[in-house]
């Protein structure tokens, strides 16, 4: 069985990076030129209404994507833009687009690691986050923006990373829900940048909201967005039972269990199945399931707590 036979993942996005396309009226997208194992083809951008206009997630520091963007919107205002949360591939291209169009930044704010990092642990090189983002205005869970034909609604979904945010248009029954849940893959949650805890939570909460045609960060659009996040929810738990059955059979270290659980991975992403591991081991040991001696982290060692 491979990893993913549980969530009907789409890998089939034939989009060309700089390309506009309208992919439902009102909504348009242009993908960035930055693949990789992390990103799949590239970080999506979205323009959002007609004439007066908001971009949500002006991608990484890419002086094409920005001139891509900026050319998709010629002769249009752009009133907003929108950033879902601050990793590198999301929010370095948004000063570009502000000296561009004079339009105010809005997120949730500046980055933050989900908890305090322990003495013990190192940099995680994968988290890639943008530490000189700050937002003009600062929005949260149930703050509404309004534009000309469009209406916003910010939906807290932390996890991914502690700022992460949603952009719900809830007349449509749209939702923009940056790298919380991506059609061609599951999502990296790694401690301390993210939570596995808060990630669950922020599941819980999409699928219990009206949009049901979600539109990623990366890959396709996801239609029947509260099954597909069921699907999640079920596969995380999945990943969950594949742990504690590993601990069952005595105490073992992260690596031992990234290679039982994750048959025929990427080579690259062992080291994000790794922090996806401590995610779960996190929750594990807060719940008082799993122990370990010291902090959790991502050298540690763990066991079952009654064992």
């Amino acid at each position: 069985m491979s990893d993913n036979d549980d969530v009907p993942f789409n890998r089939n996005f034939p989009l060309h990076p700089g390309v506009v396309e309208e992919v439902r009226p009102g909504v348009r997208r242009v993908l960035c030129n930055n693949p990789s194992p992390f990103t799949f083809t590239g970080t999506v951008s979205y323009i959002v209404g007609t004439g007066n206009v908001a971009i949500i997630d002006p991608g990484p520091d890419d002086e094409a994507h920005a001139a891509a963007l900026l050319d998709a919107v010629r002769g249009e205002t752009v009133s907003h833009i929108f950033v879902t949360h601050t990793h590198r591939d999301h929010s370095p291209n948004t000063p570009r687009i502000k000296q561009a169009t004079g339009a105010p930044v809005y997120a949730e704010g500046p980055h933050r690691a989900s908890r305090p990092r322990f003495e013990s642990e190192k940099h995680n090189p994968e988290s890639g986050s943008d530490r000189d983002f700050v937002p003009d205005v600062r929005i949260a869970h149930g703050d509404v923006v309004e534009g000309a034909g469009w209406r916003l609604e910010a939906v807290a979904t932390p996890g991914h990373t502690a700022n992460h945010l949603a952009f719900a248009w809830p007349e449509r029954k749209f939702s923009f829900v940056g790298d919380h849940v991506m059609g061609w893959s599951t999502s990296i949650v790694a401690p301390p940048d993210g939570s596995m805890i808060d990630y669950m939570e922020s599941l819980d909460r999409l699928a219990a909201r009206e949009e049901d045609l979600y539109f990623s960060g990366h890959g396709p659009e996801i239609p029947e967005g509260q099954r597909f996040v069921r699907f999640l929810i079920r596969h995380r738990k999945a990943r969950e039972a594949s742990i504690l059955h590993r601990l069952a059979k005595g105490e073992t270290d992260i690596p031992t269990m990234v290679r039982a659980i994750y048959i025929g991975i990427d080579p690259r992403l062992t080291t994000a199945a790794g922090y996806s591991v401590l995610a779960h081991l996190e929750d594990l040991v807060a719940r008082g399931v799993v122990a370990t001696d010291g902090d959790p982290v991502i050298g540690g060692t763990y066991r079952m707590a009654n064992g």
